[in-house]
């Protein structure tokens, strides 16, 4: 759009760009620039056009923006616009995901080029490696304490290894996720070193205060995330003699974005790592971006400006890099992370489906499904250019954000159905196979989280150590159910290490006195290569797992209809302990799939004449896309067997 006054502007800030950049050929640069200007400079003005530096700090912002576009490698150019002539590439159905800790899964980066195989053997193209950059050795919060955004920790390797894989993994088209940490530093960051040591402008950086006036009041409506560890969102820095706002824990230092320079300086090290080979950004903690007294400081709307001027602001330097939103909040709210547009991501592209992840552990503790279809119509609808990322497991707690209103309506009573869910999977409720463990605990108000691997939330462990072969394949039941959910979903899938083999709770978190109050240490753990090697012994357990999720993903791709139009309807069955929904084809009339899952440890039937104008499923002969038969059937009752599922076709679709 031109607008004169910030076209005007713009004119002006070109003149005054350095002459080292000036002289260079940036026409796509110009190009991106002018198109999105009109929409920086409002998104600018609004946070911080009450400034006397405004103009100043927007000339600063493209000089940022055009050095780092300069600096990008030709073949990184190159993709970026392929990806702006295919703008909905990250909707297809072949893109399938894995979290992982470099250290964990592979010992450093440079081992990891040498595991790649095993990503691709399994059918994993798209891999998300947690935070590598420096950070304390004591707190680090996994790595989310960030000492230095510009350098890779030791324990990790080196810039030079990140090419070498990130150049390894272009080659085979597989994605590579880097982690920035955008809501705070560690207090060991040279910008919080120089605010103790009375610089005032990186003082400025942070949220600093003489006394307890200003975070008193704060205090009155924010909650506390992390209350059995880090209490309140304030610390006293004893070497300052002064609040610092520290929201996660205390050695966590909040940044603040009312200061454009801490913008600038985040959006410079967006663009660094997007330079390095990341073809996705994680932005973590993109709730708490913006603090106002008499709220929450969570999901306030000037958050959202600063991830749309985030986004426009890359759209200029690299437009093929995608956005993940780390915004674990209430299904109303984390829709508002893809942005205000009817249609395109004006902030992140992709945002974490945490609420079918509660949801699915939820029906596997009931073997009830009626508050995951409760709680997905609730779900509102994403916006056609953005895209889920479903998963089971994460390097993170398992937290029962349901809305107490969808409890109801499924039921049950909020805070008993909250207190038997962690009771159930703490193993504390009798019978119940899971393993894990409380994290989070609340004492004011009684709230929980849980900690565990995949494997022993869903019984494997407790069948282990039990001998029972059943319980044992109940178990595997379970965990590939689970992930036929969120491979047919809609949306990217995304593993997490050391699931693909049944990897289980992992004790040894407890004999390092860092981590050993954090519970979610117990499901972050070193992969065992030699267990690993196990999958390709038949009739193993890491071979029932892997086989079955690498076939999984095998046929996930092979079917248009599991790309991520908005092309699925919740059906209902009239069976409680089903999920059933529908894929369509966005591509091709009459691909559909129908997706049943059962949850229940006895086989469930359902009616296809009940799924209306879908009936041409009761007429045809069905097959199971996953296994390649055709399921058992009376009449128009369709059998499912206990914990399993189907991708269900006519075969005159297909």
């Amino acid at each position: 759009m031109y607008e004169q006054v910030s076209h005007s502007l713009l004119n002006r800030i070109l003149d005054e760009l350095k002459p080292d950049i000036r002289k260079r050929d940036l026409r796509h640069f110009y190009t991106r620039l002018g198109a999105n200007f009109y929409a920086i400079h409002s998104l600018f003005f609004h946070l911080y056009g009450q400034r006397d530096d405004f103009e100043q700090q927007m000339v600063r912002l493209v000089e940022v923006m055009a050095s780092r576009y300069i600096e990008r490698h030709k073949d990184l150019k190159k993709l970026d616009v392929l990806r702006e002539k295919d703008h909905n590439w990250f909707l297809s159905q072949e893109w399938v995901g894995m979290a992982l800790y470099a250290d964990g899964f592979a010992g450093n980066l440079e081992n990891m080029c040498s595991h790649i195989g095993y990503l691709q053997e399994l059918g994993v193209n798209m891999v998300h490696i947690m935070p590598i950059q420096e950070c304390p050795k004591a707190a680090s919060d996994g790595g989310y304490a960030v000492s230095n955004f510009r350098e890779i920790d030791e324990r990790f390797g080196t810039l030079d290894d990140l090419r070498a894989l990130a150049k390894n993994m272009r080659k085979r088209n597989m994605l590579l996720t880097l982690d920035v940490v955008v809501n705070h530093t560690s207090d060991e960051h040279e910008w919080a070193e120089r605010a103790r040591a009375g610089d005032e402008k990186y003082s400025q950086y942070y949220y600093i205060f003489e006394d307890r006036n200003i975070p008193d009041m704060f205090e009155e409506t924010m909650p506390e995330i992390l209350p059995e560890t880090a209490p309140g969102n304030f610390t006293f820095d004893e070497r300052m003699q002064k609040w610092v706002m520290t929201v996660f824990n205390d050695y966590q230092w909040d940044l603040n974005y009312s200061n454009p320079a801490v913008f600038i300086e985040m959006l410079d090290i967006i663009l660094y790592w997007a330079n390095k080979g990341a073809d996705i950004v994680r932005l973590d903690a993109v709730a708490f971006l913006w603090k106002k007294i008499g709220t929450t400081c969570q999901n306030e709307r000037e958050a959202h400006l600063i991830l749309q001027l985030m986004k426009d602001c890359s759209q200029v330097t690299a437009p093929g890099v995608l956005f993940i939103a780390e915004a674990i909040v209430a299904p109303v709210e984390i829709i508002k992370y893809f942005g205000e547009d009817a249609v395109i991501a004006k902030e992140c592209e992709i945002a974490y489906n945490a609420t079918f992840m509660a949801l699915l552990w939820e029906t596997v503790a009931t073997k009830n499904a009626n508050l995951l279809n409760q709680g997905i119509q609730s779900l509102p609808d994403k916006l056609d250019r953005a895209t889920w990322l479903n998963y089971i497991r994460c390097h993170d707690d398992i937290g029962l954000g349901f809305d107490d209103s969808d409890i109801a309506r499924a039921g049950y009573n909020p805070l008993a159905h909250r207190k038997f869910l962690v009771d159930w999977f703490t193993g504390a409720y009798k019978d119940s196979p899971a393993r894990g463990v409380i994290f989070g605990h609340n004492s004011k108000t009684g709230d929980a989280r849980i900690s565990g691997s995949l494997a022993s939330l869903a019984g494997l462990q407790s069948a282990l150590e039990s001998g029972d072969e059943s319980a044992i394949q109940q178990s595997i039941d379970i965990i590939l159910l689970v992930h036929g959910m969120i491979m047919s979903f809609g949306g990217i899938p995304l593993l997490y290490y050391g699931d693909e083999i049944g990897t289980l709770n992992d004790l040894s978190f407890l004999e390092d006195e860092h981590k050993a109050k954090d519970t979610r240490w117990i499901h972050r753990p070193r992969l065992d290569w030699e267990k690993a090697g196990q999958r390709h012994t038949h009739g193993s357990v890491e071979q029932r797992i892997f086989s079955g999720l690498q076939k999984m993903i095998a046929v996930r791709k092979s079917i248009a209809a599991f790309s991520d139009y908005n092309n699925r309807e919740l059906l209902e069955s009239g069976n409680p302990h089903l999920f059933v929904f529908m894929r369509t084809s966005p591509f091709m009339q009459n691909e559909n799939v129908l997706v049943v899952g059962n949850f229940d440890n006895a086989p469930q039937s359902l009616s296809l004449s009940d799924l209306g104008n879908r009936g041409q499923f009761g007429f045809g002969q069905l097959q199971d896309l996953y296994s390649g038969e055709s399921p058992k059937s009376f009449n128009d009752q369709l059998v499912i067997p206990p914990f399993s599922f189907y991708w269900l076709t006519d075969r005159r679709t297909f």
